[in-house]
């Protein structure tokens, strides 16, 4: 039975997500990035709740964002996602990269960042 790309990428976020946990010191950066868009969630797996999120559908980066699915729009979208963090008190976190390759658009969000102040 073939697998679809997408089904792997489930796949993979699960083995990821064993390993991976969010605690109150230590919340997880989780990201997903679809064709058009990609979003950032900072996550408390004990209690369930997001603590701080970004995407390139929020009002602040919509304005200077032609087509939310590339590079630069996710380098915007990881200072937006550190500043807000850091603004709530966030440091340090763990990064879940949702089953995504480490490259692209998700290493350009995970760097930006980290040059924002986020600590992983």
């Amino acid at each position: 039975m073939k697998r679809t790309k997408r089904q792997a990428r489930i796949r993979r976020h699960r083995r990821v997500r064993k390993k991976v946990f969010g605690t109150p010191e230590r919340p997880r950066l989780s990201v997903y990035g679809s064709l058009n868009h990609i979003y950032a969630q900072i996550i408390d797996d004990m209690k369930g709740h997001t603590l701080v999120a970004a995407s390139t559908l929020d009002k602040e980066l919509k304005a200077e964002i032609k087509h939310g699915g590339n590079v630069e729009s996710a380098k915007k979208v990881g200072q937006l996602i550190a500043k807000r963090a850091i603004e709530k008190g966030i440091k340090k976190v763990v990064f879940d990269r949702g089953g995504f390759r480490y490259h692209g658009r998700i290493k350009a969000l995970a760097d930006a960042a980290r040059e924002g102040g986020l600590e992983f």
